[in-house]
């Protein structure tokens, strides 16, 4: 498996290769983004690892062009901006994942892993009868569109990248909506019950049921 790293911080740089390495990875790295841009283009790697600030061209309009040139190749933004909007901005450029410095090594693996795993099935995520379309932000319920907003596309995504595991709600929090285990996570209910209404799911005990004092799981019956 070959992994792009676009990144101009050299510690940073150094880290990632020796630890990717070891994991048995072929890594190469671009330090700007017009480098990183070229190479990725060449569609030789399974995954790509983009920092948002970067010399001559940022993460942002690297993902973009990669999406307006159909290349499809996983791409994970590693980088210190750190707001919602900043998390949203990134997975709306193409983005499939979004990870903050500083980050654990062990969970940016399981994340590249995640990515691996489903670009090699097609990208498709399925669970019971829904089917969710990442690529092209498409949810189908037995065959019939569901429209989801932004917010609830990105949850139902996690959740279904996580299927028959437990969510935790701390996690969701952080990887949905960018904040810390120290926020109130009421608002995850508040879209799980959308998102249940919408798929026309019960409100507990159907495709995403809730594990008391948790958080969430998919089950696929």
């Amino acid at each position: 498996m070959r992994i792009l790293i676009i990144e101009d911080e050299a510690g940073i740089v150094n880290f990632l290769r020796q630890g990717l390495t070891e994991e048995g990875f072929d890594v190469d790295v671009a330090g700007d983004g017009e480098t990183g841009l070229q190479k990725a283009l060449a569609g030789v790697y399974d995954l790509i690892l983009v920092d948002w600030m970067l010399p001559k061209r940022n993460g942002l309009e690297i993902v973009n062009a990669l999406r307006s040139a159909n290349t499809r190749t996983p791409a994970i933004f590693l980088t210190a901006k750190d707001t919602v909007h900043d998390t949203v901005t990134g997975l709306r450029s193409g983005a499939n994942d979004y990870l903050k410095k500083p980050f654990h090594f062990e969970e940016l693996l399981e994340r590249i892993r995640v990515q691996l795993r489903t670009h090699e099935t097609g990208t498709m995520l399925q669970a019971g009868g829904i089917t969710l379309y990442p690529d092209q932000h498409e949810v189908l319920n037995n065959g019939e569109p569901v429209q989801l907003t932004q917010k609830e596309f990105v949850l139902l995504e996690y959740l279904l990248r996580n299927k028959d595991k437990v969510c935790r709600r701390n996690r969701i929090l952080e990887v949905v909506w960018g904040l810390d285990a120290e926020h109130d996570s009421g608002v995850i209910d508040v879209y799980i019950n959308g998102i249940r209404k919408k798929l026309g799911q019960p409100s507990d005990g159907g495709l995403i049921q809730t594990i008391r004092g948790v958080g969430y799981i998919v089950k696929d019956k």
